[in-house]
């Protein structure tokens, strides 16, 4: 083989690993014997079967990035009209550190919703008039008021929300959900992402894909990232010039290649490799097919709002969730930014809100109608809260909140989860919680439970330990929302 064969033979190589959108790492023996007795994706999982039965088969978690603020949406305050302009009380902040956005404020004024709420649902779960679609399904909703965390600036808190550590590195939901539930469509990935565009881009995250890498998993189980503009998938079109029949001759040369050296050598990654070029190939017809929306009818468009067929939007994002879910994906994760609401928070709230709310009921209803609602969990949150107390200039009808640890609020639906419960209480303030606090790692424990996974036994082994989702310190499975 001359120099510029093996030029050519790296170059097509690499063109053919960017199209898998994966990147490689060791696969486990268990991952060739389960090839070995037909699994076609060549994808393993760590559990032969799951510790007990699961309700949840898949998951599609709505990310709502920046932190949306409770007492807007879901905590409602009616007594903080009464403190209007006051400073917190010491008695309530507790010493709590600040972020430097509002640490060199001279007081901290008390900024009551100036959104109205009412109660729904046979639950009466109190919620804001800025959601009212979501209102309408209460009954189908857990809500979790009492969430914390420890970590108070956005890259932590959002991989502590996503991996259970703020460390960076370790592997998100997603890539636990394949690792431990495996694979159920040979011709999509397991874990799917997709970032959402807000109509409002007053101001905009930016949001690290390490979020949903695979960490110190095999390099399988990290998301797919599907895109808004373009081809949905990088690499998924055949170049100029490269038709089907020679990216298929091409991908059996290949594939003989690396089984030649997988014969010499027997590394594990060059049979995920082979199974990854696979899947590339088989995903040129199956995501042209999944992301042709003209196939759904005008009154499944219309569920989901105006916006449906606009990629990159929430309700795009959320239809195509559903399609995903459909077709065998176990886990979507949808991000949608603009929710770090500093400042102006009555002028970019009500865009939040209609990004999200009709889609959100439209996807659960879908579901329903699809026979998908009990055996997928549909996830709903930031990753932490926002404060009572105005960061910068106060008024009756405007003000900003700074970020807030200590509690916040998530709604799930679906998957095992108990419709209409309320877990959780903070005080007058929605500043500490008074009752039932759910940390992070409380929140993961009850997720994997309702896949059928105790999550003290769900490990993998790194750096000498059993790592897992829920880390070291103790984590409660919150049965109260469970079905």
């Amino acid at each position: 083989m001359t120099p510029f064969d093996r030029f050519k033979l790296a170059m097509t190589r690499r063109h053919f690993f960017a199209s898998t959108g994966f990147s490689l790492g060791a696969t486990a023996l268990a991952g060739l014997q389960a090839k070995a007795a037909g699994d076609k994706t060549g994808l393993h999982a760590a559990l032969a079967e799951t510790h007990f039965p699961g309700k949840c088969k898949h998951i599609i978690y709505l990310h709502t990035v920046g932190g949306p603020a409770q007492m807007d949406l879901f905590d409602y305050k009616p007594k903080m009209v009464d403190w209007y302009d006051k400073d917190l009380p010491d008695s309530i902040r507790k010493g709590q550190r600040l972020t430097t956005m509002t640490s060199g404020q001279s007081r901290f004024p008390i900024a009551p919703s100036k959104y109205k709420f009412t109660q729904q649902g046979k639950c009466g779960m109190w919620m804001t008039e800025l959601l009212p679609y979501t209102a309408k399904m209460a009954d189908d909703m857990v809500f979790i008021r009492s969430m914390n965390t420890e970590a108070i600036n956005h890259e932590p808190a959002i991989t502590y929300m996503q991996t259970g550590n703020q460390v960076t590195g370790r592997p998100c939901l997603g890539a636990w959900t394949s690792y431990g539930l495996g694979s159920l469509n040979e011709n999509l990935p397991t874990f799917v992402v997709m970032v959402a565009k807000p109509s409002n881009q007053e101001q905009v995250q930016a949001i690290s894909a390490r979020l949903w890498q695979s960490g110190y998993l095999p390099g399988e189980h990290a998301a797919v990232s599907f895109r808004s503009a373009g081809d949905p998938i990088l690499f998924i079109n055949n170049p100029p010039g490269v038709s089907p029949d020679v990216r298929r001759t091409t991908l059996d040369g290949l594939n003989k290649l690396n089984e030649m050296n997988f014969d010499e050598l027997g590394d594990p990654e060059t049979k995920t490799r082979i199974a990854q070029y696979e899947m590339a190939y088989r995903m040129q017809t199956s995501v042209p097919d999944l992301t042709d929306l003209n196939k759904e009818s005008e009154k499944v468009l219309s569920m989901y709002g105006p916006d449906v067929k606009k990629p990159g939007t929430f309700a795009n994002t959320a239809l195509l969730a559903r399609r995903l879910v459909e077709r065998g994906v176990r886990f979507v994760q949808v991000y949608h930014n603009n929710w770090d609401h500093h400042g102006n928070l009555t002028g970019r709230m009500p865009d939040q809100c209609r990004d999200v709310d009709q889609p959100c009921w439209a996807l659960i209803q879908d579901l329903k109608r699809k026979g998908l609602f009990d055996s997928t969990l549909v996830i709903w949150g930031g990753e932490f809260g926002r404060t009572i107390y105005s960061q910068g200039g106060l008024s009756k009808t405007n003000y900003g909140r700074d970020h807030h640890p200590r509690c916040f609020t998530m709604w799930m639906a679906g998957g095992g989860s108990k419709g209409g419960t309320i877990y959780g209480e903070t005080d007058d303030f929605s500043y500490n919680i008074v009752k039932d606090p759910v940390h992070i790692r409380d929140f993961h424990a009850t997720v994997l439970h309702l896949m059928g996974i105790d999550h003290q036994r769900f490990t993998y082994r790194y750096q000498g330990l059993d790592q897992r989702l829920t880390g070291v310190e103790k984590a409660n499975v919150i049965k109260e929302m469970i079905s």
